[in-house]
C-alpha cells in the first residue's frame, strides 16, 4: 500500500523498496513506534507499519473508541516537517469539511493531534484505511496494462475528485501520479485487517522496545536479500526460456474493487497561495513546470492524463533518460 507521499515507499509489497534506516531515528526524525503503541491519550494502538516517507512513517492502527482500523500517520519530529505536517491538517480539514458525506473520492482525515517521544514532538494524522495503490494494481498486472473498461472507471473515480478539488475547493494536489491513488479495498483480501478478520493488537509484548526497531530492520535488510538473490535466479530462468511464458501472463482482475480515492496532500496547495516553482515527479510534469512557466489546476490535468495512460498500456508516457551532460531535471 502506498499512502502519504512525499517519497512515501509501501512495505511488503512486491519489489519492495529498501527500508527508511536506522539513522532516521534521531532527535528531529522518526519516531519507533512498536505494534501496541498507544496515541492520544491511549485511543489509538498501532498494529503494523504500513510504510514510510522522507517526512514520515504510516502505521495501520486501530481506533478503540470506534472501533475501526484507521491509518496512522507519524511525521518527523523537526520543525521543517511538522510545518509541513500543519499545512497538510489544513488542506485535509477543508477537503473534509467539503464532503461530509465522503463521496468525493478523496481521502478523509478523520483526526490530528501532537505526540511526544524520545526523538522530539511528532504531529499525527489520522485517516481512514486504504487498499493498494494504482502503481501496486499496474504491477500486480505484470505492467501489461489493466483493459480500457477498468481504465475508464478509475478515470471517472479520479476525475471526480479533481473536479471537487479544483472547482468547489481551489486547491492543486500538484503530484498526481499512480501512487498517489490508492484503491479504497486491498487487491488481496488477506492484506485487509477487516476482510481478513485480523484481531487488533491492544498490548504491546514485552519484549517489544525500542532496541527492537534494531533487530527488526535487520531481519528486513535479510528478507531483502533473500529476495534479491530470488529475482536474479527468476531472471536467469527467464533468459534461458524457462519460465518466461508464465511471466508475460496477465492476472485474472475480476473481483478486484476498483473504487479509488486520491491521497498524499503534503504537496498541495491553494490555488491562489502556490508555494513552490517546481511541483511534480517527473514522469508525471507538465510542460509550464518545465519551462517554468507557472502553472494551475490544469497542471493536474496533465499528470492525470499521463497516469490514464499507464493504467492503460503499462508504460509511462514520458520515462526521462540518461544523457551525457544533462541534469536530473533536464531529461
Amino acid at each position: 500500500m502506498a499512502f502519504f507521499g512525499n517519497g512515501y515507499c509501501s512495505s511488503g509489497s512486491e519489489g519492495e523498496d529498501e527500508d527508511e534506516g536506522m539513522e532516521g531515528y534521531r532527535k528531529g526524525g522518526y519516531h519507533a513506534a512498536r505494534p501496541g503503541d498507544r496515541f492520544a491519550g491511549g485511543r489509538f494502538v498501532a498494529q503494523r507499519k504500513l510504510g514510510w516517507g522522507n517526512f514520515s512513517t504510516v502505521w495501520l492502527a486501530y481506533d478503540t473508541l470506534l472501533s475501526r482500523f484507521v491509518a496512522l500517520k507519524i511525521q518527523k519530529s523537526a520543525r521543517d516537517y511538522a510545518q509541513a505536517a500543519l499545512h497538510e491538517i489544513e488542506l485535509l480539514s477543508a477537503i473534509a469539511k467539503g464532503d461530509p458525506t465522503n463521496s468525493k473520492n478523496v481521502v478523509q482525515l478523520l483526526d490530528h493531534f501532537k505526540h511526544a517521544g524520545p526523538n522530539g514532538q511528532h504531529v499525527c494524522l489520522v485517516t481512514e484505511f486504504l487498499g493498494d495503490s494504482l502503481l501496486r494494481l499496474i504491477r500486480y498486472n505484470r505492467n501489461k496494462g489493466i483493459g480500457l473498461s477498468r481504465v475508464k472507471e478509475i478515470c471517472r473515480s479520479v476525475l471526480i475528485g479533481l473536479d471537487y478539488l479544483h472547482r468547489e475547493l481551489g486547491i492543486i494536489h500538484t503530484d498526481l501520479k499512480p501512487e498517489n491513488v490508492l484503491l479504497v479495498s486491498t487487491i488481496n483480501p488477506s492484506k485487509d485487517p477487516v476482510r481478513s478478520g485480523f484481531t487488533p493488537i491492544l498490548e504491546r509484548a514485552e519484549s517489544n522496545q525500542y532496541s527492537g526497531s534494531v533487530i527488526s530492520f535487520s531481519e528486513k535488510m535479510l528478507k531483502m536479500r533473500a529476495r534479491r538473490a530470488v529475482a536474479k535466479i527468476s531472471q536467469r530462468r527467464v533468459s534461458l526460456g524457462g519460465v518466461a511464458a508464465e511471466m508475460e501472463k496477465e492476472r485474472s482482475l475480476d473481483g478486484i474493487s476498483l473504487k479509488c480515492k486520491i491521497v498524499d496532500f503534503g504537496n498541495a496547495c491553494w490555488g491562489s497561495q502556490q508555494l513552490a516553482g517546481e511541483i511534480q515527479t517527473r514522469q508525471y510534469r507538465a510542460p509550464e513546470v518545465i519551462i517554468g512557466a507557472g502553472y494551475s489546476y490544469s497542471a493536474d490535468m496533465w499528470s492525470f492524463a499521463c497516469m490514464a495512460f499507464e493504467l492503460a498500456t503499462g508504460e509511462v508516457l514520458f520515462a526521462p533518460k540518461t544523457c551525457q551532460g544533462c541534469s536530473e531535471d533536464e531529461m
